[in-house]
């Protein structure tokens, strides 16, 4: 087949998708758009990559270049979001208070700034990750957030990966590309095959919560149409897994898809509780690989180095990098200036990330930041399994991407604005609290937020109990 017919038929074949995944009944705000474009941007490439304007290289010891149009676009987008949170500011108040954490640590990457060397990069950074925080309270406080959500998966996945199957077999010009190291690697829409992995990894999650929905819900409106788009966007979602060959995202998508199908079983649907040991099974078995030494073979196993493909190497320079232990560089301000030349120097080759995400927030924001991700994965865990009482469909979505986002910042740099697995980590912690009784289930009375929608529209989560 020609690139050109391979460009018509993707065309058809999306625009078939889109046609038998539409909801009649379901009628969420068009304001879900603005997160649907944020996502196709930071899930793919800038808009100056995608309109080839010529962006100068990066250049080791100096502020990052940046493009014009990028910021604008990204400008615009926080500024129609933040409109049309203030319209619903009642809602978006009792969301950012019951997810307190989440408003912390902003708050104090924020205040990282006053100890930085690059205060003004670090606050347009800034500015560019509040960005992701106002779309996932667009989706969280829409009047129908569960058909949000739906629409949030579907219109980011019909379009990248059957775009990034396309790039990558017709069109390899744009699709492959090579790693630092000289090897070859499919990209798809989006620069690297991580990032692919990744983008692949949370929706193919996504997916599975649709499907296994409209699987055990008989009653849902245009049932067989929808599970046929689904469907196919999962088996884009294994297959663009398998192509990306990114080890991380692999065992990202089967854990938390095994958590997610674990969660469906009646043993579980009648003793919630059992979700804690599946989580402990899988924390526990990470542990014991990494004690009792044996994380080179699983790496190896993986495709990888036992040293994780040179991860170790850079984590052992840049964390005496960091002369500020307890507040770090200032927020995404250590990869910049002198520091990166240094690491540059070592290795004799540029990079701008240490491939942990604790790590990564370490050399940025020192133990302080250590302590609020770690409040976040702990307090959003026990608040996505609390909201799995009350809504297993959901429940089960939101423990997933809190889990995985544990594991995956082992070897990935994942708590990082702009990138498709912090979205979801974010939304999950926030969508979490959105589910009532979820604190009093856990037995921390006190602490109740205000209901918000998502936990009472009707309209596409299966009832399991």
């Amino acid at each position: 087949m020609s690139p050109s017919l391979a460009l018509v038929v993707y065309i058809a074949a999306g625009a078939g998708l889109f046609f038998l995944d539409r909801e009649s009944c379901a009628r969420p705000s068009k304001a879900v758009w603005l997160s649907v474009v944020w996502l196709w941007i930071n899930g793919s490439r800038p808009p100056s990559a995608w309109l080839g304007m010529n962006i100068p290289k990066e250049t080791p010891g100096q502020l990052p270049p940046t493009s014009l149009l990028d910021q604008s676009v990204a400008g615009c987008l926080i500024v129609f979001a933040a409109i049309v949170l203030i319209g619903r500011g009642r809602t978006v108040i009792a969301a950012l208070k019951s997810s307190w954490p989440v408003a912390l640590f902003f708050s104090y990457c924020l205040t990282s700034l006053a100890w930085s060397d690059f205060p003004g990069w670090g606050f347009k950074r800034w500015l560019r990750a509040l960005g992701d925080l106002l779309m996932v309270l667009i989706i969280v406080t829409d009047a129908q957030p569960s058909a949000a959500l739906r629409r949030l998966f579907s219109r980011v996945g019909f379009i990248l990966l059957p775009a990034s199957l396309l790039l990558i077999k017709y069109f390899p010009d744009m699709g492959r590309g090579f790693t630092p190291q000289g090897l070859a690697m499919n990209m798809g829409v989006t620069t690297n095959k991580n990032t692919l992995g990744v983008l692949v990894y949370v929706i193919t999650l996504g997916t599975v919560w649709q499907v296994l929905s409209l699987w055990l819900d008989k009653n849902q409106p245009h049932r067989a149409r929808r599970l046929l788009a689904q469907g196919t966007l999962l088996y884009l979602g294994i297959s663009l897994v398998y192509t990306a060959h990114s080890a991380t995202s692999t065992v990202a998508t089967a854990l938390g898809a095994a958590l997610m199908l674990a969660t469906v079983v009646p043993p579980t649907r009648r003793h919630p509780a059992a979700v804690h040991v599946f989580v402990f099974v899988i924390l526990l078995g990470g542990g014991l690989i990494t004690f009792v030494g044996g994380s080179g073979q699983i790496a190896q196993a993986m495709g990888r180095n036992s040293d994780f493909n040179g991860r170790t190497e850079v984590w052992d320079v840049v964390v005496p990098m960091v002369t500020n232990k307890l507040g770090g560089a200032g927020f995404e301000t250590f990869w910049v200036g002198p520091r990166v030349l240094a690491v540059a120097d070592v290795f004799h080759s540029f990079t701008n990330e240490s491939h942990n995400g604790y790590i990564e927030t370490y050399v940025n924001l020192g133990w302080i930041g250590i302590s609020l991700i770690a409040l976040i994965l702990v307090r959003g865990y026990f608040w996505t399994a609390g909201a799995f009482r009350r809504d297993p469909a959901l429940g089960a979505l939101l423990v997933a991407f809190v889990v995985t986002a544990a594991i995956y910042n082992i070897t990935e740099a994942g708590f990082r604005m702009l990138g498709p697995g912090w979205f979801f980590l974010l939304f999950s912690v926030v969508a979490a609290r959105s589910v009532p009784g979820v604190q009093k289930d856990l037995g921390l009375p006190g602490d109740e937020p205000a209901p918000l929608p998502i936990a009472t529209e009707q309209v596409g989560i299966a009832e399991y109990n």
